[in-house]
C-alpha cells in the first residue's frame, strides 16, 4: 500500500441544520477553513463526527460532498464503525463504491467484550473485504475494547493495514505500538488523543488525526510543522495552546464543546444529535474565555 497517513488529520463534525438535516454549505465552508489552514486531511464520520447517528445514505451523500469540497487539497479518510464484522464490511464496501476515498478508520466493536483473537480476526475479515487501505482505530475510554501493542504488531503483516490511530491516551500503549511496528514497512502510528500530539512525534508517530483542529487548525498544524521544521520549541508551544481545548471538552459530552466553539468563532454547524444537549451559559462562557486565550476570538 502506497498511502501513507500523515501530519494532522481532522475527524470532522457533521454540520446540522435546525432540523437535523445535512448542513452542507456550512460543512463546505468548515472543508474550506480547514484547506487554508495547513491541514493534511479530513475524515468524516468518526466520533467527533457521531457517526453513530446516521444512516449509509446520509453517510455516502456526506462523502460526495467531501470529494467535491475538497478538490485535492486535501487527503480523505472515512470511518467504518459498527459492533459487527459483517455491519462493518458493509460500510467499508459502501465507501470503496463511492470511491475517491484514500483510507478508511476502522473503530474495534462498541459494547461486546473481545478477546484479542477476535478483535485480530475483526481486522483480518474486514480487510480482505475491501482493497482500501485500513488504519486501526482503539478508542478504549469510549468502546471498553483495546487493540493490545502485539495485536497490532501482528495486524501489520496485513498488506491493507497500514496504521493504527491511539485514543486511548495512554503513551506507553502508543510507545509499544511504534516500538513493536518500527521494521514494519509502509505503518504508521497516528496519535488520536490531542494533548499527546508532540509526545507522540517525539516517538516517531506519523502525525495526528485530532478532534480540537476542527476549531484550532492552524494551531495543530503548527505542532506538526514546526516539530518537523526543527522547531522543537515552537511545535511544544503550540501543543500547549492547543491543549487547552482539548481539556475543555470534558466540560460536556463530546463532541458537543467543539460544535459550540464552530459557533462561537463564526463556523456554525448546528448541534449536536440528542441526548446530547448544548452547554449552559456558564460553560459556554468558560469556553469563550479558552477561545480567547488561544487567540480564536
Amino acid at each position: 500500500m502506497s498511502f501513507t497517513p500523515k501530519g494532522i488529520v481532522v475527524p470532522v463534525v457533521t454540520p446540522l441544520t435546525a432540523e437535523g438535516k445535512f448542513n452542507e454549505a456550512a460543512y463546505r465552508r468548515l472543508i474550506d477553513y480547514l484547506a487554508d489552514n495547513g491541514i493534511a486531511g479530513v475524515f468524516p464520520f468518526g466520533t467527533t463526527g457521531e457517526f453513530y447517528a446516521f444512516d449509509l445514505d446520509f453517510y455516502a451523500h456526506m462523502l460526495e460532498v467531501t470529494k467535491d469540497a475538497v478538490a485535492g487539497r486535501m487527503d480523505i479518510y472515512a470511518g467504518a464503525n459498527d459492533i459487527t464484522t459483517a455491519g462493518a464490511a458493509k460500510i467499508a464496501k459502501a465507501v470503496e463504491k463511492v470511491g475517491g476515498i484514500d483510507a478508511l478508520s476502522v473503530l474495534t466493536p462498541m459494547f461486546v467484550s473481545q478477546t484479542q483473537h477476535e478483535v485480530y480476526e475483526y481486522y483480518r475479515e474486514i480487510a480482505s473485504e475491501t482493497s482500501l487501505p485500513i488504519i486501526i482505530y482503539n478508542n478504549r475510554p469510549k468502546t471498553n475494547v483495546t487493540v493490545e501493542p502485539a495485536t497490532v504488531a501482528k495486524l501489520a503483516e496485513i498488506d491493507n493495514i497500514i496504521g493504527v490511530k491511539d485514543s486511548t491516551g495512554d503513551m506507553t500503549n502508543t510507545e509499544e505500538y511504534l516500538r513493536l511496528t518500527r521494521g514494519k514497512e509502509g505503518f504508521h502510528v497516528m496519535m488520536g488523543r490531542d494533548t499527546l500530539i508532540y509526545a507522540a512525534l517525539c516517538y516517531g508517530a506519523s502525525g495526528a488525526i485530532a478532534s480540537c483542529a476542527n476549531v484550532a487548525p492552524r494551531i495543530a498544524a503548527d505542532i506538526y510543522d514546526k516539530f518537523k521544521a526543527g522547531d522543537a520549541a515552537g511545535a511544544l508551544e503550540a501543543q500547549f495552546k492547543f491543549s487547552q481545548l482539548r481539556i475543555a471538552t470534558n466540560m460536556g459530552t463530546f463532541p458537543v464543546v467543539l460544535k459550540e466553539a464552530l459557533k462561537l468563532i463564526g463556523y456554525d454547524c448546528g448541534d449536536c444529535v440528542k441526548p446530547i444537549q448544548p452547554l449552559s451559559e456558564e460553560q459556554r462562557g468558560k469556553l469563550r474565555g479558552v477561545l480567547t486565550d488561544m487567540g480564536l476570538l
